[in-house]
């Protein structure tokens, strides 16, 4: 079968992959993010209240890191499949593990019930959770961008499944401040928690009847019909582009840094502030997430124009650049000068390097080994991001509660993505690299 045929199929036409993985995605990130909004405002008392209320905020980022050290693995297992058996499959399997992992968080006892086993399932569920977002983001990734008709739109159609996490952090904190809102906070830490988490059994649903109807891109299916898939996928591209796979990490670390300290870590630093309450933090974090929608797609729009990295460098170097003011921003107590760091730090700088970047991360590799090299380079470079609450609360208190050893901590991570992305290379106007004809591969 020709890729071309391939590419006619109903389930493989470039905007419908994009559109569907931009739902799963919403739907994998909404999980995600769920756990962090929890984790930065709830889940100390829920699961660490025999210990002082900063301790607790310690321990639950805690938890919230380990999702985050599970990634790589998770990359790993679908890199290897992804590049075998094909991208769908795995990702149906990822967004099941995903789901079944945030509904059974909801179904938790918490620690004046269960004592030392409710957190111990709490680590265990995060850690499914960040296996499951380990094999997700490649996979989407790449059903949109292998589908994408040329390189002068590849970029927009990469940006679709990026637009999730926007689109699952603004469903995740909307459900969230909801459910909140309606409960009170009283009620809320009784029980109505759980309500958020439970949502996600039904989003499941949605999502697979949805990814179910995709079909692998012509151009892995094209490999995969020649016979000239790498047998072990992950092992040759840490032999063959490990150059590559060290770049992506690079260019990865401070993005995803970043982000989670504003929507995070900055949710604790309000609510433990004397003039703003965490209802500022979550509707600057809903403010930044519904602009996200648009700012993403329309950084990777110019990235197909002028290139991948002269976007990224404009996120890399104008970040830590605004941290500073972010935080006197933060410090000021005003919700509207809050919203307004929120959205220079999220959506000027930070999706400056969102959007391009699975574009980017995809054109860098070869299609025999795509899935496991852009999945590997990303979520190993997630790994320091996962630590970032953490990191930066014991900074803080370290500092006296002043966040400039903080703003000294990002700077060094983003003088890494800096260099990384420097010695990248550009794709922006290159096809996807081609698989080799079975006699090159043999050779």
């Amino acid at each position: 079968m020709s890729s071309t045929s391939t590419a006619a199929r109903p389930g493989a036409t470039p905007r419908r992959a994009a559109v569907a993985s931009l739902i799963g995605t919403t739907i994998e990130w909404y999980d995600f993010y769920l756990y962090a909004t929890a984790a930065a405002l709830v889940f100390g008392p829920l699961f660490f209240s025999d210990v002082d209320p900063a301790t607790g905020v310690l321990a639950s980022f805690a938890t919230y890191a380990a999702g985050f050290g599970a990634r790589p693995i998770g990359a790993v297992v679908a890199g290897h499949l992804g590049d075998r058996i094909g991208r769908r499959a795995v990702l149906v399997g990822s967004l099941v593990l995903m789901g079944a992992a945030t509904t059974l968080i909801g179904l938790l006892p918490t620690y004046p019930t269960a004592g030392l086993f409710a957190p111990l399932l709490l680590v265990v569920l995060r850690l499914l959770q960040g296996l499951a977002v380990g094999a997700e983001w490649a996979g989407a990734v790449l059903m949109a961008v292998e589908h994408a008709e040329t390189e002068t739109r590849r970029g927009l159609y990469g940006s679709f499944p990026q637009i999730g996490s926007s689109a699952g952090m603004l469903l995740a904190s909307g459900v969230y401040a909801s459910v909140l809102g309606i409960a009170g906070k009283e009620a809320f830490l009784a029980g109505a928690w759980r309500i958020p988490f439970l949502l996600s059994f039904v989003l499941v649903v949605v999502g697979l009847a949805i990814r179910l109807t995709l079909t692998d891109p012509a151009v892995f299916t094209a490999a995969r019909e020649a016979g000239t898939l790498a047998r072990r996928p992950v092992v040759e591209v840490l032999r063959t582009e490990w150059r590559t796979v060290l770049l992506t990490i690079g260019t990865r670390i401070a993005q995803n840094s970043v982000y989670i300290l504003a929507t995070t870590f900055a949710l604790t630093y309000l609510a433990q502030g004397p003039d703003a309450s965490e209802g500022a933090g979550l509707t600057a974090v809903i403010v930044a997430s519904a602009i996200g929608l648009f700012s993403t797609p329309l950084w990777a729009i110019l990235s197909d124009r002028v290139g991948r990295k002269p976007v990224y460098l404009v996120g890399a170097i104008g970040a830590p650049l605004f941290l500073g003011v972010f935080f006197l921003l933060l410090d000021t107590g005003s919700t509207a000068l809050i919203i307004v760091a929120m959205v220079v730090l999220v959506n000027l700088f930070h999706d400056a390097m969102y959007g391009p970047q699975a574009a980017w991360y995809s054109e860098l590799f070869d299609t025999r080994v795509r899935y496991s090299g852009a999945s590997l380079g990303y979520q190993i470079g997630s790994v320091i991001g996962g630590t970032t609450p953490l990191v930066a609360t014991a900074l803080l208190l370290a500092g006296d509660g002043r966040p400039w050893l903080i703003w000294g901590y990002f700077v060094l991570l983003f003088a890494i993505t800096i260099t990384c992305t420097v010695l990248s290379r550009e794709t922006h106007r290159t096809g996807l690299r081609r698989t080799p004809d079975r006699e090159e591969v043999a050779a």
